[in-house]
């Protein structure tokens, strides 16, 4: 799936910064929150939408909002330009196909690493036990 094509789907929003900065996050909204709804989005096939609000649940309103937020940088572009980067990557991540698992055995040393292990254990606590005379 080709991620810039969500873009007439996202919306913007500009807010002040909190946190240190002075007088520059006192009066300029440089804090950029990005918004997507995972739901109504008209470009997003079906398959697309279940898989996005399977991986995505705990990051999803409600409403079907994925809401992202960055502020770290002094400027409202630069701030937009994260938020969009951290969508992108986010969205990517979520359709990422996971590695298949190989089983394999256990080495012959560790399984007798394990043993032995064990065996100290079971030394240490029998000889916690009482002595009879």
């Amino acid at each position: 799936m080709d991620a810039n094509r969500l873009q007439p789907d996202l919306q913007y929003q500009f807010a002040r910064s909190g946190g240190a900065g002075g007088q520059n996050v006192n009066k300029v909204a440089t804090k950029a929150e990005l918004r997507f709804n995972v739901r109504t989005s008209s470009l997003l096939t079906d398959d697309e939408r279940a898989v996005l609000e399977e991986k995505l649940a705990n990051k999803l309103t409600t409403e079907g909002d994925l809401v992202l937020t960055h502020q770290t940088e002094r400027t409202q572009l630069a701030n937009k330009e994260k938020v969009t980067q951290k969508f992108y990557r986010l969205i990517a991540k979520a359709f990422e196909k996971p590695k298949p698992r190989k089983a394999t055995k256990p080495s012959k040393a560790s399984v007798e690493e394990r043993i032995a292990g064990k065996k100290r254990k079971g030394d240490v606590k029998a000889a916690r036990k009482k002595v009879d005379y």
